[in-house]
């Protein structure tokens, strides 16, 4: 046990999904973990259990700060809490160390053969599947993810092997400061704008963190993305996809031809991919099948329980790391089929039997913010659907970001039958761009209609809708609430709301 393992870590945003995770492997090490949050969550009663001291709530008194402190050997601090931060400011005061999160997560796995999954989109969905993998295969790996994971009990996983799997995220630059052993991408697009102005400014991040994987050690990407073959073409010297085993070498896993560049391995649904996933089809129970092939061979069948072609390609990413690290094939695809996914990534909220009034209806959730996990989103809905309307309930998030891509966004829903947009989420910024949900309304083209409303009465819109949609939707209705704020709360509140409607 090293020195810093046994240090006290006081969080600041230990509620968010980056930190808690942090937290919790911290205090598996055993260590000691204090912190603070603006508001109180679910996953902090986990945190309290395990050791952690927590404080909700602000506290601006410069002597109660101090006190909260004492003892603390290091400060761990949010990309959302601004420099002038009184809480950074006490912390900098009293002369105590003060890391943003990119500055910590090296600390953190130091000594690992780290596994960084990166991307635009997807990050979440395989960093927990490869987990659960690795796990299954008695890799005994510690991980980090940016979401919670029923099969996990959280968002860490403390094992007692060399891996590390970390969800690695650009925003903030949280991942510029790794060593990876190994790097997925799932994919390259621009996100984020109020750090990166442009699309070129987000691959140049991408770019120069795919140059950071260890010399000898490897590149795992989605073949089939334009942002990533415009990520490869700008790497020096880049070994071809593919490269190594049957693709042109005899190399293994940590050696390439070129004698330590890393060594590229695609994947996707495109011809030529050292892995390939054809013959996609429907389950009969809402899930996909489809034959996984390595370098042209048939390798297996993939079986997976959520619909989307994104979710494909993420298990292909996953069977290509594992495979690198070890794990047989026919292993990782048995683990493969038994996930259930990751929280706010196509979660079953509920459902509510038909009635005279209305059809069956079906409530997923999901954290897709931005136009493209939208799209892709919305297809695995209508893949699910089958006959049934899709509706979607959707809060944008941030001004930014609708500012940027409102054009993308209001071409994202063509899959849906009906739009609700509510208010804008905030989240870290404040309206100066004058921008409104009803702005995003007035440029979406579906079918039937876009609607805007307000946030305080959108679970009553819905169910008075639902409740008099009998005529239209004999079938039913697949409602999907989009989006990475509190839009999550909706679909319980239906739910209960339509329990209580006098039919």
């Amino acid at each position: 046990m090293t020195g810093e393992s046994l240090q006290h870590v006081h969080f600041l945003g230990i509620a968010g999904s980056g930190l808690s995770a942090l937290a919790h492997v911290h205090l598996a090490r055993g260590g000691t973990v204090s912190g603070s949050d603006a508001q109180d969550a679910p996953r902090l009663d986990a945190l309290r259990a395990a050791g952690a001291r927590i404080r909700v709530g602000a506290v601006t008194d410069p002597a109660a700060l101090d006190a909260e402190l004492h003892g603390v050997d290091v400060v761990v601090a949010s990309s959302a809490f601004p420099d002038d931060h009184p809480e950074l400011l006490a912390a900098r005061h009293r002369g105590l160390p003060v890391r943003r999160r990119s500055q910590w997560l090296p600390e953190l796995t130091a000594g690992y053969d780290l596994v960084a999954v990166a991307g635009s989109h997807g990050k979440s969905t395989t960093s927990a599947m490869l987990t659960l993998v690795l796990r299954a295969a008695g890799v005994d790996p510690t991980a980090v993810i940016g979401a919670e994971v029923a099969q996990l009990g959280g968002n860490a996983l403390v094992g007692a092997g060399r891996v590390f799997v970390l969800e690695a995220d650009e925003y903030g630059g949280a991942f510029a400061g790794l060593d990876p052993a190994l790097t997925v991408i799932t994919n390259v697009e621009w996100e984020h704008p109020d750090l990166f102005p442009d699309e070129a400014s987000v691959r140049r991040a991408f770019t120069a963190f795919a140059a950071r994987v260890r010399p000898g050690g490897t590149l795992v990407v989605c073949g089939d993305d334009p942002g990533v073959q415009a990520v490869l073409a700008a790497l020096p010297a880049a070994p071809a996809p593919g490269s190594g085993s049957k693709s042109g070498s005899d190399a293994g896993p940590g050696d390439t031809a070129g004698g330590g560049r890393a060594r590229v391995i695609d994947y996707g649904l495109q011809p030529g991919r050292s892995w390939q996933a054809v013959n996609l089809r429907t389950t009969p129970d809402g899930g996909q099948r489809a034959t996984v092939r390595h370098d042209g061979d048939d390798v297996g069948t993939l079986t997976l329980a959520l619909p989307g072609a994104h979710t494909v390609r993420n298990a292909l990413a996953v069977l290509a790391v594992a495979t690198e690290l070890g794990v047989e094939v026919e292993s990782a695809l048995a683990t493969l089929a038994a996930f259930t996914g990751a929280d706010r990534r196509f979660t079953l909220v509920g459902t509510a039997a038909a009635t005279d009034r209305r059809g069956p209806l079906e409530v997923i959730d999901d954290y897709a913010h931005h136009p493209t996990e939208i799209r892709a989103t919305l297809a695995a809905a209508r893949q699910r659907a089958g006959a049934r309307e899709v509706w979607v309930a959707v809060q944008p998030h941030t001004f930014s970001r609708l500012a940027a891509l409102l054009d993308d966004f209001a071409d994202a829903f063509a899959d849906a039958d009906r739009v609700y947009v509510t208010d804008i989420y905030a989240a870290r910024e404040h309206d100066t761009l004058g921008l409104h949900a009803g702005d995003l309304v007035k440029k979406i083209s579906i079918p039937q209609a876009a609607y805007y409303v307000p946030w305080d009465e959108l679970t009553d819109r819905l169910a008075t809708d639902l409740s008099t949609s009998r005529l239209n939707t004999p079938d039913g209705v697949l409602l999907l609430t989009l989006g990475a704020g509190t839009i999550t709360e909706t679909g319980p509140h239906l739910l209960t709301a339509l329990q209580a409607v006098v039919l």
